[in-house]
């Protein structure tokens, strides 16, 4: 999304879903369209928008109460958030600008503690491994962590914006009845609800591995076939009949919602009802761990893998 992009006027109805909205930055190009991206929802829900730039601790200074640098890593930080606002010109209105020192996710989490953000907005640069995105690994920390929804855009989020338009005109809510599910569930229908958008409620049925238990391991291959089919059958109707009761029978929404119930592992189904589907937004949670921090380094992580992959916005929310 260009900078131009944002003072075009928006289609969508204003879903008032947001009030405080924090964009996390590292001033790079991911963080750059995360910022543009916001803007647009800040401009769609009449929102508070307030930009963070995180200072990490150098392992150099630790021992020192106030490090020699930190002044000046302070002011150059001050100075290019100052350089980025001017760019995007008067208009274009950033409420608060803060500057902090310490652990990212910690820094951030405080924040939004602070000041009752209600949506965290960061940015990916789709990379591999330790890098995987635009905040380092710190960011899939904050995705677990974050005491409200997160919004990602992956190096392919434009796609949805550049095929459908503004605004969410089709929303994927993925599910493996989870905690973080549950708690993202409402927020996918309230914004289903506000932009007038079909809803798709998603679940994926992981497949059977051949060396189950529940297969005879002497049993003939038409057998096996038989067994596995008939799990698989057994498997979506159980699954389809839960989807059903997640929602209300009275939804509010202007389009019947759809459910669907696939087998494939997590990431890849969403990806594929995704681009089936033509989403403009992925609804999902993401549930919480012992250590936050260990998830965040586990590169085929699900979420990971959307938030990279995804041709659309991805809003998580942790359970």
């Amino acid at each position: 999304m260009t900078v131009a992009g944002l003072n075009t006027p928006l289609t969508s109805k204003t879903s008032a879903a947001f009030r405080y909205i924090l964009v996390a930055t590292d001033f790079s190009e991911a963080s750059r369209r995360a910022l543009c991206d916001a803007l647009v929802l800040a401009k769609e829900n009449s929102a508070q928008l307030s930009l963070i730039h995180v200072l990490q601790p150098d392992r150099q200074y630790g021992a020192l109460e106030n490090p020699p640098e930190l002044d000046l890593e302070r002011i150059a930080a001050e100075k290019q958030i100052k350089a980025l606002v001017d760019e995007l010109g008067p208009e274009l209105k950033i409420d608060t600008t803060l500057v902090k020192h310490g652990p990212v996710a910690e820094q951030v989490a405080a924040v939004i503690e602070e000041q009752a953000i209600d949506l965290l907005v960061i940015g990916t640069r789709g990379r591999g491994g330790l890098q995987k995105l635009a905040l380092g690994s710190v960011a899939e920390e904050l995705l677990r962590v974050a005491p409200c929804p997160v919004m990602t855009i992956g190096p392919k989020a434009d796609i949805a914006t550049v095929t459908n338009g503004p605004g969410f005109h089709r929303i994927l809510f993925a599910t493996d009845f989870g905690k973080g599910s549950a708690k993202a569930l409402p927020l996918a229908l309230a914004l289903a609800r506000a932009q007038q958008a079909k809803l798709i409620l998603l679940h994926m049925i992981p497949p059977m591995p051949a060396t189950s238990a529940s297969l005879s391991a002497y049993a003939p291959a038409v057998a096996a076939a038989d067994e596995l089919e008939q799990w698989e059958e057994s498997s979506r109707k159980r699954c389809l009949k839960q989807l059903r009761e997640c929602l209300p029978a009275e939804t509010g929404l202007e389009q019947e919602p759809e459910y669907v119930v696939g087998t494939d592992f997590l990431a890849e189904g969403i990806l594929t009802a995704a681009a089936k589907f033509k989403v403009d937004l992925i609804v999902m949670g993401a549930n919480r761990t012992a250590s936050a921090k260990a998830a965040a380094h586990i590169p085929w992580a699900a979420v990971h893998e959307v938030v990279r992959n995804a041709p659309c916005l991805v809003l998580t929310v942790a359970g």
